[in-house]
């Protein structure tokens, strides 16, 4: 979807029942963060990116946002609310607690996590390193792991370490292609074997416990999976060398 809208036409088309266009909802949005500056030109497009990636620009006077494709089926005004979240973030304005409520409800639906998940399967790549690192293997540990807490029936997916290091993320899964990446940084002699199985074991437990959605709220660490987490032989050992060494950290 391309093309010039002025706020004008949108207010027309609102009033005559037509639905609005991308470029008319931008505009609005424009109008309410910047109410004396002119409305510049607008372009919106929808693109065929790995994941629901969402930009925007404002060069030349021409405002230049380019939307997941995934979206292009969204409702009016779930595009307004991003056209608030990607345009307060450039004018460093604040953005209202309902528009980002309403774009994270969407985002969280059922049809439309199975939609990104499957664009990112087709036209992502996943980057790993392989599994077999300077100091782990991680099948070999994912297999320990499996035997001693899944009692060998978890069918492993695809592993390997990141291809750069890093100290907040040190490990995740990727359910669109099936993949469990650890942290590069963990792959030193200096790092307890059981820090490395910690973190591949928590990683396992998002096969074994999946994302709950309700109410277009995610909730990644379930009771459950709290509760299996504190199963891992050396949790505490594990949980407090990781503070003591990166701090705050995701996994």
């Amino acid at each position: 979807m391309q093309g010039n809208l002025s706020a004008a036409t949108g207010i027309a088309c609102a009033a005559t029942g037509v639905a609005p266009t991308a470029e008319s909802l931008i505009a609005g949005v424009f109008r309410q963060l910047r109410p004396r500056t002119p409305i510049p030109e607008i372009r919106v497009e929808f693109r065929d990116f790995a994941g629901i990636t969402s930009t925007v620009e404002w060069k030349g006077g021409v405002l230049r946002m380019q939307i997941s494709d995934v979206l292009a089926q969204a409702p009016a005004d779930v595009i307004e609310a991003l056209g608030f979240i990607l345009m307060g973030k450039m004018l460093k304005k604040p953005v209202a607690a309902r528009f980002r409520d309403r774009y994270r409800r969407y985002l969280n639906r059922r049809d439309v996590v199975e939609a990104a998940e499957k664009t990112r399967r087709s036209r992502g790549r996943k980057q790993l390193q392989p599994a077999q690192g300077r100091h782990f293997d991680l099948k070999g540990l994912f297999e320990e792991l499996n035997f001693r807490y899944f009692h060998g029936l978890m069918s492993r997916p695809e592993l390997g370490w990141t291809p750069r290091e890093s100290r907040t993320i040190l490990g995740h899964y990727d359910p669109a292609h099936h993949a469990i990446v650890i942290s590069r940084t963990l792959d030193r002699a200096d790092v307890p074997k059981e820090v490395v199985a910690y973190v591949l074991y928590h990683e396992m437990l998002h096969l074994r416990y999946p994302v709950k959605r309700a109410a277009g709220r995610r909730c990644v660490h379930t009771e459950e999976f709290r509760k299996a987490e504190e199963m891992f032989e050396g949790f505490k050992g594990a949980e407090r060398w990781i503070k003591r060494v990166f701090g705050g950290r995701d996994q």
